[in-house]
């Protein structure tokens, strides 16, 4: 059942080949087996799962069951679940257990979807390799001396580790698709506003968005179809009709335009990544595609006003982390002040620190207008890169990482080079475009390689289509690490 698609797991319990009960145990077993050794979760609450799964159970015997109700689903630990604690990676929040669900939990649970377990991530997603979660770093079940990525790491360990049929992870500046890159995995990243940001821990408000991570183009289609939707709670969720993100799965690919941004295949990418993506875009063109030679100019730029914008809004949101409604308070202070400043000094890891202090130097008096306001002025040359871009092509392809996946603490001491890591997936959210990565091939170390798949505004069920084509043709989607 490990290696079943969620449409061939929801055929299976419709056909009562399997309850959710059964299935859902299957899934707790494996996860009790090979979990202490990735540590891709950071929660689990078998009784909660189980109980979900006997309701599922009831509803498929009625014959009211949608797509995924009964199958078993992972959750990053980003998302609030009512009686699940929630802790975001962070020794700041180790004893919250949420009192409500997020938007995107309430879709799921709505569905009939069993949530397994909350997997590990980033301190407060932080991160590009999983590696500043105060609960210990997620091991790549391809390398377990290498990373996974990040900051949606404990996701993309699990899928990949087939220690969930599917999960759900948040992009803000590529922590969907870079993970699902380095472990071998299809992830998606919506449009900007298309899942709600409700009872999501915000990180960057204007750069995060939640999205699906699971083995396959159709699976992620399937998950997207139960996430998306209108939630009046969340000012920047947009309200659109319901549509099928799996409509177009089937359709060919004759006439598709490719745009290769010549600033994608420059200094800095891997040979060994390149090879793989040339390969998959050959690929393409026997699929019936054209390629198209474009330039995404201020793409260079995308770094430095990510880590200006980024880290501005994270000191305006994880201000509220004060040690005085909810989350750790320091065991020892003086007074009101010392209180927050002990609360906050030992609640918050080093990177979250590192990140807050930048945030707050660019907001301050003075630093402002040079840093924050002209970030946002090249925010926008970045998005209207895109526009001028789509006027000559369908979607947008090139590498999700530039190399793959790295050595566990081989990174620590040097930021900026962490940060490079996210080079080619960040002007993606700060233009509030869709991306998405599907595994193309493999690396040196035999480690996989992910090719990024970038659409115009609400293009997902045509990238969808484009990537489950591929998928189609080739079976590096399907193969698995062996544990």
């Amino acid at each position: 059942m490990f290696e079943s698609s969620l449409k061939q797991l929801g055929d299976a319990l419709r056909a009562k080949k399997i309850s959710s009960v059964e299935l859902t145990q299957l899934y707790l077993d494996r996860i009790a087996t090979h979990n202490p050794e990735l540590n891709a979760y950071v929660t689990l609450n078998p009784e909660m799962s189980l109980a979900q799964a006997r309701t599922a159970d009831e509803r498929l015997a009625a014959g009211s069951a949608e797509a995924l109700t009964g199958i078993p689903v992972a959750q990053k630990d980003i998302f609030c679940a009512k009686g699940w604690l929630t802790t975001c990676g962070s020794k700041m929040l180790h004893n919250f257990v949420s009192p409500y669900d997020a938007h995107v939990i309430s879709q799921f649970n709505n569905a009939g979807a069993i949530n397994l377990g909350k997997t590990n991530m980033d301190e407060f997603a932080m991160g590009s390799s999983n590696e500043t979660s105060y609960y210990g770093a997620v091991k790549n079940p391809w390398d377990k001396t290498r990373v996974p990525g990040g900051s949606s790491g404990g996701t993309a360990s699990a899928v990949a580790a087939r220690l969930c049929a599917a999960a759900t992870g948040t992009d803000t500046g590529g922590s969907i698709r870079q993970p699902a890159a380095l472990c071998g995995i299809s992830g998606l990243k919506p449009t900007y506003g298309v899942c709600s940001r409700y009872g999501m821990i915000a990180f960057a408000s204007s750069l995060d968005q939640a999205g699906p991570m699971g083995r396959s183009a159709e699976d992620l289609a399937l998950l997207l179809n139960t996430m998306a939707g209108f939630d009046e709670r969340d000012s920047t969720s947009l309200q659109r009709d319901k549509e099928d993100y799996a409509r177009d799965l089937n359709k060919p690919l004759n006439g598709l335009r490719i745009g290769l941004p010549k600033e994608f295949f420059a200094e800095g990418l891997g040979s060994d990544v390149a090879k793989a993506v040339e390969a998959a875009i050959a690929e393409y063109k026997k699929l019936g595609a054209t390629v198209v030679d474009i330039s995404l100019p201020n793409t260079r730029l995308s770094i430095p006003v990510y880590y200006v914008l980024a880290p501005a809004e994270a000191s305006s949101n994880l201000s509220r982390f004060d040690g005085v409604r909810y989350g750790y308070r320091a065991p020892d202070y003086t007074d009101l002040a010392d209180m927050y400043e002990q609360s906050r000094s030992q609640g918050f890891g080093a990177e979250v620190k590192r990140r807050i202090m930048i945030g707050t130097y660019v907001l301050s008096h003075g630093y402002y207008d040079a840093y924050y306001i002209q970030a946002q002025k090249i925010r926008r040359l970045i998005a209207q890169d895109f526009v001028e871009a789509y006027k000559h092509c369908d979607v947008i392809m090139g590498p999700t990482s530039p190399s793959t996946a790295f050595k566990l603490g081989e990174k620590g001491d040097d930021p900026v080079q962490m940060y490079l890591s996210d080079i080619y997936t960040i002007a993606v959210n700060l233009a509030g475009l869709p991306g998405m990565s599907i595994p193309c091939g493999f690396g040196e170390n035999d480690m996989p390689v992910g090719l990024q798949i970038i659409g115009n505004y609400f293009d997902e069920a045509r990238m969808l289509n484009v990537a489950h084509q591929y998928q189609l043709a080739t079976d590096w989607h399907s193969r698995a690490p062996q544990l």
